[in-house]
C-alpha cells in the first residue's frame, strides 16, 4: 500500500497502515538510507531492520562502532513506534552490548512494542548477526508529538 495512492489513515487496516507510515518515513530518511539499511518487515508496533557492516563502520579494534549498532537499532526502534499515523519520536535510549560486530556481518534489528500509552512507549530493539547471535539489547522510550504521516 502506498502513501502515494490518496487513501486516507482511516481508510487503511492496521497492518496496510504500519507500512503506508514505513514508506512516506523511509522517503525522508536520508541517514538509515545512506547507511544501507533495508525494511525487512513492518507491522503495528514492530518493525525489523538489517544492515550489512560495512568498513567505515569499524573502530579502532576492528570491530563495529558502537554507533552504527546503535543507529540500526533506533532505526528499527522509529519504525515499529511510527506505524500509527502518529508523528513519534524517541524521548530516551539506552544500549547494551553483548558481542562484537564483525566486518561483513550481516546485523538485524528486531523492535517490539511493550507499552503504548497516549503520548508514551517503550520498546525492546534486539540486534542479532547473521549467525544469530545477539549483539546488542536496546531500550528505546517515545513520544508522541503533533503531526501525523498521511491525512486522516
Amino acid at each position: 500500500m502506498s502513501a502515494s495512492t490518496g487513501l486516507r489513515a482511516a481508510d487503511l487496516s492496521p497492518q496496510a497502515l504500519a507500512e503506508a507510515c514505513a514508506e512516506t518515513m523511509w522517503a525522508d530518511d536520508t541517514a538509515t538510507q545512506h547507511l544501507g539499511m533495508r525494511i525487512d518487515r513492518v507491522a503495528p508496533g514492530e518493525a525489523t531492520l538489517s544492515m550489512d557492516l560495512q568498513p567505515f563502520m569499524l573502530n579502532g579494534h576492528g570491530l563495529a562502532h558502537g554507533g552504527y549498532i546503535f543507529t540500526l537499532a533506533d532505526s528499527a526502534f522509529a519504525f515499529a513506534c511510527n506505524g500509527y499515523n502518529q508523528r513519534t519520536v524517541g524521548h530516551q535510549a539506552s544500549i547494551t552490548y553483548m558481542a562484537p560486530g564483525r566486518q561483513g556481518d550481516r546485523l538485524t534489528a528486531t523492535a517490539r512494542e511493550l507499552h503504548r500509552g497516549k503520548r508514551d512507549g517503550i520498546y525492546d530493539v534486539f540486534v542479532t548477526n547473521d549467525r544469530g547471535e545477539k549483539i546488542a539489547e536496546f531500550r528505546g522510550h517515545s513520544r508522541t508529538v503533533k503531526g501525523t504521516h498521511l491525512p486522516e
